[in-house]
Parts: C-alpha cells; sequence; structure tokens
C-alpha cells in the first residue's frame, strides 16, 4: 500500500537539526545584542528545514516525485543555509571562526568545491537511491552533508570572519557556483529516459510520468539556482562597482 502522500509526519531528521539549531542559537547569541532581522532570518531558515521534513513535501518526495525532492534539496543546501548563516550576529560569527578547522572549512577555495562536491555525489543515480531505500539512515546523511555544505558555501559570501573578501570576488565566487552546479538541473531536464529507477517505479501522482517528472525536476532546479544565485551576484556586483566609483572619486579629489 502507497503511503499518503498528503500526510505529515514528525520527521526526526528536521525536528533535531531544528532543535539542535535553535538551542545552539540560543546560548551562542546570550549576552549579545542581535539585530531584529538577523533574528528573523535565523528562525525563516529553520522553519524552511521544517516546511521540508515534516509537512506533506517529505512523503511525496521521498515516495513519488523527483521534481518535489529536488526541490526539498534545494531548500535545505541552499535557501535555509543562506538565511541561517545571515541570521548569525558578527560576534558569534567571530566566536564560531575562531578555531583553525573553521577557519579552512570557510576559506572560498575549500568551501566552494565541498558544497558542489556534495551536490554532485548526491545526485548520482546510485547514492541518491540508495539513500531513498534507507530514509532512516543515508537520507539523514544527505540532508546534513547538503545543510553543512550550504553554511560552508554561504559563510564567506554573508560574513566577515575569518575571511573578509571584497564585494567584486564575491560576485565571481557566486557566479562560479551557479556555474559548476547548474549542469545538474539542466542535464536532467535534457535526457530522453528517467535517470533513477526509484522515481521511476514509484506511484504516479498528478498524472506525472517518470520522464515528465525528471524534466520538470531539472528546469525548476536550473531556473531556481539562477534566480538565487544571478541574484546575489548582481547585489555583489553592483556593490563593487559602488566601491570602484568612490575610490575613484578620492582618487580624484586628491590630485
Amino acid at each position: 500500500m502507497s503511503p499518503d502522500p498528503y500526510a505529515w509526519s514528525a520527521d526526526l531528521d528536521g525536528l533535531l537539526v531544528v532543535a539542535v539549531l535553535a538551542g545552539a542559537y540560543a546560548v551562542g547569541t546570550r549576552g549579545v545584542v542581535v539585530a531584529r532581522w538577523r533574528v528573523v532570518c535565523f528562525g525563516t531558515g529553520l522553519a524552511l528545514v521544517l516546511l521540508t521534513h515534516v509537512t506533506p513535501m517529505a512523503a511525496i518526495a521521498n515516495n513519488y516525485l523527483l521534481s518535489v525532492h529536488l526541490l526539498q534539496n534545494v531548500v535545505v543546501a541552499e535557501w535555509a543555509p543562506a538565511l541561517c548563516v545571515l541570521g548569525v550576529p558578527p560576534a558569534l560569527a567571530a566566536r564560531l571562526a575562531r578555531p583553525p578547522a573553521a577557519r579552512v572549512a570557510t576559506h572560498p577555495a575549500f568551501a566552494l568545491p565541498a558544497w558542489v562536491a556534495v551536490y554532485v555525489a548526491w545526485h548520482l543515480p546510485v547514492p541518491y537511491e540508495a539513500a531513498l531505500e534507507h530514509p532512516g539512515t543515508l537520507l539523514h546523511l544527505e540532508h546534513a552533508s547538503y545543510f553543512a555544505s550550504g553554511v560552508l558555501l554561504w559563510w564567506p559570501v554573508l560574513q566577515e570572519r575569518p575571511h573578509a573578501i571584497g564585494a567584486g570576488l564575491k560576485a565571481g565566487y557566486l557566479f562560479l557556483a551557479f556555474v559548476l552546479a547548474s549542469p545538474i538541473g539542466l542535464l536532467l531536464s535534457l535526457l530522453p529516459e528517467p535517470v533513477y529507477g526509484f522515481y521511476e517505479a514509484a506511484p504516479r501522482l498528478w498524472g506525472l510520468s517518470a520522464l515528465a517528472d525528471q524534466q520538470i525536476a531539472g528546469v525548476t532546479m536550473a531556473v531556481e539556482e539562477a534566480v538565487v544565485f544571478c541574484a546575489a551576484c548582481s547585489v555583489y556586483f553592483l556593490r563593487f562597482l559602488r566601491e570602484q566609483e568612490r575610490e575613484e572619486t578620492v582618487t580624484s579629489g586628491n590630485r
């Protein structure tokens, strides 16, 4: 009997992550003045993690549709980590960045390849289907690695410690992230046959064939990454241009 696609679930994966992160944030910000917008960002990031794990999105992703599963992955690997990193106040970020391991892990030269490697590895058919067939172990590991690598990806962009990089480098870093990750979605949208046997054999939902589901998944992933990374890249590129303009104005004034 197929699972109810519209059932809510008490997913320990999401609940535990949210509880641990919320507790760590409360302890870490004790005695620290935190801007309200940062608290809202962090809370929204945690809410997105819950959304992907306890709502019907989880049941549909784990049993029926690749397109919903890829959307779940995007939220866990990109949106939620970005909001959580943005929600960390500078004082807490400085403490977290102090250990040597944190300095290495958050360096752009490590963080971006790590995120891309996690993304590519889990989208290969064998590990992807193994995670779906072992939701109590490998699927939890998949989601945890997505979130952790997503935090590393966004840290050098949204935090100044331990690596304060310029707006121009941030724009280039984000553009490179888009270039390296976008082929996954494009490939899925263009392949003439379903890649994942798990979803090919899954009960059909909403009248979508396995191939149509895969094509929707690929297009959705490619469009989402174009919007998120290009928008963020544009913000920092415009900031870079303003910085250059100010420098030229100062230089001209000193002549």
